[in-house]
């Protein structure tokens, strides 16, 4: 069996990753084989395909249980295993860069914050990383909040000045903007 087909098929059916995963593993008996073709029937690079599997490996697929597959799957999909890695213009990679500043002036930030952020920098969804840097606060300890917001409105600038930007961004740059004032006083 073809798996990378098979899976390509489940898509045009309207399975999700997740959904396609549990059937493969199910049908296969075979996780790390099933998880593989999913990622190929979605276009991910193989060398990219094969660092993911490799950092879930030993907690999802290694030893599977019968019966497990649809919240392996799942949990395959929450860690981004399944995400579809979006090439970032020169534009939107100078907003990553912002964006990371932001993080280290944040002076920490939560694991799960931090996993979303990536996730979203994979796909270029760069509008919801914005957004939720931007209703976050830098560490009033470690933090360093002039830099922090002052890199953020920068970052919002460069969203703003998009061909269609997200009305969203608007109202998040002017926070931004405010904050910036608000630290430099």
């Amino acid at each position: 069996m073809r798996l990378p087909l098979t899976a390509r098929h489940l898509f045009d059916t309207g399975s999700t990753p997740a959904d396609t995963y549990a059937t493969l593993a199910r049908r296969t008996r075979q996780p790390l084989r099933s998880a593989r073709a999913v990622c190929t029937a979605l276009g991910i690079p193989a060398a990219e395909t094969q660092r993911r599997l490799d950092d879930c490996y030993d907690a999802l697929l290694a030893n599977p249980r019968p019966g497990t597959e649809n919240d392996t799957g799942e949990l395959l999909e929450a860690l981004g295993v399944f995400d579809i890695p979006k090439p970032l213009d020169a534009t939107e990679l100078a907003v990553v860069d912002l964006f990371l500043a932001a993080i280290d002036a944040m002076g920490g930030i939560r694991a799960g914050h931090q996993h979303g952020l990536a996730r979203w920098f994979t796909t270029g969804n760069l509008t919801a990383a914005y957004l939720s840097l931007a209703a976050a606060r830098p560490r009033p300890t470690t933090g360093n909040p002039a830099h922090y917001w002052t890199t953020l409105t920068t970052a919002g600038e460069l969203l703003v000045a998009a061909p269609t930007p997200d009305p969203r961004i608007k109202p998040a740059l002017t926070r931004c903007r405010t904050q910036a004032q608000a630290a430099r006083s």
